[in-house]
């Protein structure tokens, strides 16, 4: 069996689309010799603590290849625009590593910061988008949607079953996963499947320890809604090729940028990162994600056979 490894890009375009930096490349080629290390101890009839295992291994080594390298940033800014995918030419092995920045939303522990002068304007801006995105929805019971996530937030009481996951119980939402395993809670309890509908995606972030939002990766629909702006005006605005700072383009459309200002940072947050990492053998596909934030990786989940 041939198991020569090459990369491929997403659109599947001609040649070799993508374009990376030196230190991308270097980790790919390292990635490369890692992964075929493993092609003789994979089984046919791989099961979920095979995989597991195996999920630890690509985990363990991907972190260390990255760790390696003095310019982590560039690789994860890379990252940000495309993924990387690896694959024998005859398919029955793939991988993906794709990534995104963290800070690209409201942190949903925002909302409970109501009591915290600190905090005062984070958590204003968290509850009045709750909220807004509950009113739009029409879901059917809001506060004990805001109930079940404050608990979560700031109690030991945990409702989140990880059975194959390295987390610990802490106080506060550190994944998205966590945060779904509320929502289908909720629709559960109160049977309301619009809570499903909602796209908390474009407008929180789920990661405990982040105080900012990254300018750069937000979405046009959160800061259309943080300053009250057209939603139109923001994406013409975030498509332009000589785009102003977000407070010029605030102040200029009539938005108060100074009264928001402590929730945003200019200068694009790469030392925090969410990953998510796909990989199919003998036709099972598995994946798994982390936090890569500040040098260190954390908040490994395995997700299983899907």
């Amino acid at each position: 069996m041939d198991k020569t490894i090459y990369t491929i890009t997403t659109t599947q375009r001609r040649g070799f689309a993508l374009i990376i930096t030196l230190s991308v490349l270097s980790v790919v080629i390292a990635l490369t010799m890692v992964l075929l290390s493993y092609f003789n101890e994979v089984k046919n009839d791989a099961d979920s603590t095979q995989a597991l295992i195996q999920a630890n291994l690509f985990y363990s080594d991907i972190v260390n290849e990255i760790k390696k390298h003095k310019d982590s940033k560039s690789i994860f800014k890379e990252l940000y625009n495309k993924p990387l995918i690896l694959a024998t030419k005859d398919s029955k092995f793939i991988l993906s590593l794709e990534c995104k920045p963290i800070a690209n939303g409201v942190n949903i522990n925002w909302l409970g910061f109501e009591n915290n002068s600190t905090y005062r304007v984070q958590s204003q801006v968290a509850q009045s988008l709750f909220e807004s995105l509950i009113q739009r929805y029409n879901l059917k019971n809001g506060n004990r949607l805001r109930e079940m996530i404050l608990q979560e937030i700031v109690s030991k009481k945990d409702y989140i079953d990880k059975p194959q996951s390295r987390l610990t119980q802490k106080n506060g939402i550190i994944s998205y996963r966590q945060f779904r395993e509320i929502i289908s809670r909720y629709q559960f309890e109160v049977d309301d499947l619009k809570v499903s509908k909602v796209p908390w995606k474009r407008y929180f972030s789920f990661y405990k320890d982040t105080k900012k939002i990254d300018v750069k990766y937000a979405s046009s629909e959160l800061i259309s809604f943080i300053f009250n702006i057209d939603v139109s005006l923001v994406k013409e605005w975030k498509n332009s090729l000589d785009k102003t700072s977000l407070k010029t383009f605030v102040d200029d459309n009539g938005g108060d940028y100074n009264s928001k200002k402590v929730l945003f940072e200019d200068n694009s947050i790469l030392g925090k990162s969410f990953c998510e990492v796909h990989y199919r053998v003998n036709d099972e596909a598995y994946h798994f994600t982390f936090n890569y934030t500040d040098g260190e990786a954390k908040y490994f989940e395995f997700y299983g056979k899907h």
